[in-house]
């Protein structure tokens, strides 16, 4: 059975109130719709932790850096909703902007520090929209938890420490990134990758793989990155934003995976920018 759909903070604010009401749990999924079975992943997580699960779906105009980027992101609402009926959500809340940002908006929410380097300086601005738009989906669905995949390490510890600083109630639950049979991992984006180049997107994870492995035995990130660079590059990628190694605790600058590490990655293939991290030590 397809899910109510709830477009208004009134509607949302009734459904939550009554739950709370009769002490049910609520778990939330924050998506930007174009769901696939990460964010599904999310919400069997969500069910087996939680009493009540809200998917909500919003295409957050404050965390894209160019108009083009939001106008070309997949909008697929009816597809989203049939693809959770199988999982018996008990909402799916599809606010419209001036639900979360009312005429005269004018507050921010910036984590400093997390947000430095990586996607941080590629994405100028990025990850306050990030956390400005999950504060407010937070306290709009009174959620205590929600469920964010690890393939956004960076979006992970970003919204972790966003909601534990401001004493917020939602316990935020970092889950295993799903990938293709092929190591691809899997993103909503992927479906904007041409055709002729979606055969050498697994090289992103193939590579990080082979750089972890070589950081485990020893050698420093600097040449290894720089070899894994060149390797991406022939692989067809245009561009290589960053691979870099950080602490899985706080994503400080690692050369050597001397404590729990994250090895992360962005670089761009036919037009399309992808994410991806590996575990290291």
């Amino acid at each position: 059975m397809t899910a109510p759909i709830l477009r208004t903070k009134a509607a949302l604010r009734d459904a939550v109130l009554g739950w709370k009401a009769a002490g049910e749990s609520i778990g939330v999924v924050p998506t930007m719709g174009a769901l696939h079975a990460g964010h599904l992943s999310l919400v069997e997580a969500a069910k087996t932790g939680c009493d009540r699960v809200i998917v909500t779906i919003f295409v957050n105009p404050k965390q894209f850096n160019t108009a083009s980027d939001l106008d070309k992101y997949p909008r697929t609402e009816e597809a989203d909703a049939e693809k959770l009926a199988p999982h018996a959500v008990d909402a799916i809340y599809v606010p419209g902007p001036e639900e979360i940002y009312p005429e005269g908006f004018a507050t921010s929410v910036l984590v400093s520090g997390l947000t430095d380097g990586l996607c941080g300086s590629h994405r100028p601005g990025h990850f306050d929209g990030v956390t400005t738009v999950c504060a407010k989906l937070f306290l709009q669905t009174l959620a205590d938890r929600a469920y964010f995949g690890e393939k956004d390490f960076q979006q992970l510890q970003v919204v972790t420490r966003m909601a534990r600083d401001l004493d917020l109630l939602t316990e935020v639950i970092g889950c295993p990134t799903v990938r293709e049979k092929d190591g691809l991992a899997l993103s909503s984006r992927n479906v904007l990758l041409p055709l002729e180049t979606r055969a050498a997107a697994p090289a992103l994870h193939r590579v990080l793989r082979q750089v972890a492995e070589r950081l485990v035995e020893g050698e420093s990130l600097g040449p290894v990155r720089f070899q894994a660079e060149a390797a991406l590059r022939e692989a067809g990628f245009s561009e290589v934003e960053y691979i870099e190694l950080r602490s899985a605790d706080g994503l400080a600058p690692l050369e050597h995976p001397s404590r729990p590490a994250r090895l992360l990655a962005a670089a761009w293939l036919g037009g399309v920018r992808l994410i991806d991290n590996i575990a290291v030590g």
